[in-house]
């Protein structure tokens, strides 16, 4: 097992100093992970991650223009893209938009940096809401939004926060979720706090736990009710006391973060299948999440005697929202995903990494009952 530090950072990932390497910079405006940019084709990316190459910004395609698409953007008619890897086809025809990354030791999706028209920021979105809230309260959703965004500055947290998905592009509908960002730790309590007043947010309880279990059954293939329900529950999401829409909340990590840096470049070995117990959660309440793991039963593996590995096998990494802030030390979890070598100089070893590019579309982590 990892040993803790007094960080919070497992041993294994400890970087030797503290620096600011979230570096990606558009002009001088940061590009924060879940800001959204438009490239000089009309696609709307999603910004995935903060550690981006010197060629490209990582993300996928998140609207796209489409005559099948529902929602209005640029005077134009836009598709609504919900899965990662779909992005390599509606590409097909942009094929400098696929990159490889270091990071994720994959081919992914990004926008050349070239091609950037435009930036939205998660954080300007929040301050142009509030500085114009006519705008946004044109439908009961948005009436929401603006009330908890107004309880947000109030609370003086409002640089804690940020507003992602369609309120941040401007293409949103009656039939929204609501979807807001918050930075680092102190961002994280600050969303418990939010999250916690029935006043704005109700929580998934009772009779609504059937309307969350729906929402995301499809997501978490294979994972019963209970568990899904358990590990659902820890998450910052809930139901707006207004118009009933969903509204959730991806903790994100600070500006200064060091533990994405410090993991260093990305190997893929194979593909894994095991039975883990969670050794420490305290990386895993933000986005990307890393959980300290210990293998307990490789149950398959791409790779030629897997068990050899099991013990070497130490973390889990995340870059989807579905993971962030969902287990707990001491859980038993089932993985399927990437088998990966991590790290650099000293601090290396062996993970299963769970990435959003995966066109298998299994790669899972559920909580065991």
């Amino acid at each position: 097992r990892g040993v803790s530090h007094p960080d919070g950072l497992p041993h294994r990932l400890r970087p030797e100093r503290r620096v600011n390497m979230t570096t990606a910079f558009l002009g001088t405006t940061l590009v924060r992970d879940r800001d959204y940019l438009l490239a000089d084709n009309d696609i709307v990316f999603k910004v995935i991650g903060d550690i981006h190459p010197d060629t490209h910004y990582l993300g996928y395609v998140k609207y796209y223009p489409s005559s099948l698409g529902d929602r209005r953007l640029l005077g134009r008619t836009y598709r609504h893209n919900t899965v990662v890897s779909k992005s390599f086809g509606i590409l097909a025809d942009h094929t400098d938009h696929y990159v490889y990354s270091d990071a994720l030791g994959c081919v992914i999706t990004g926008v050349p940096r070239n091609r950037v028209r435009r930036h939205y920021s998660c954080r300007e979105a929040l301050t142009r809401i509030l500085s114009d809230p006519a705008q946004t309260a044109t439908v009961p959703v948005g009436r929401d939004l603006v009330t908890i965004l107004q309880a947000i500055a109030s609370d003086g947290t409002g640089h804690l926060f940020g507003v992602t998905g369609s309120f941040l592009v401007g293409c949103f509908t009656a039939a929204s979720d609501i979807d807001l960002v918050c930075y680092g730790e102190e961002g994280y309590h600050a969303a418990r706090r939010l999250f916690s007043d029935e006043s704005l947010i109700v929580p998934y309880q009772g009779p609504r736990t059937q309307q969350l279990y729906r929402r995301r059954a499809k997501y978490l293939v294979g994972s019963g009710f209970t568990a899904l329900i358990r590990q659902e529950q820890r998450k910052l999401q809930g139901i707006t006391k207004g118009s009933g829409a969903h509204i959730n909340c991806e903790p994100l990590r600070a500006d200064s973060d060091t533990v994405s840096p410090c993991l260093g470049a990305m190997k893929e070995i194979g593909e894994i299948q095991l039975v883990a117990e969670v050794t420490d959660h305290s990386q895993g309440l933000l986005t990307p999440a890393v959980y300290g793991i210990s293998a307990r039963s490789v149950l398959g593996s791409t790779v030629d005697d897997p068990e050899r590995l099991a013990p070497r096998i130490t973390h889990v990494f995340s870059h989807l929202g579905a993971h962030t802030g969902a287990f707990r030390t001491g859980d038993r979890l089932y993985l399927s995903g990437r088998l990966v070598h991590f790290g650099r100089e000293r601090h290396e070893g062996f993970g299963v990494s769970l990435t959003p590019w995966s066109l298998r579309g299994d790669y899972l982590a559920n909580l065991i009952d």
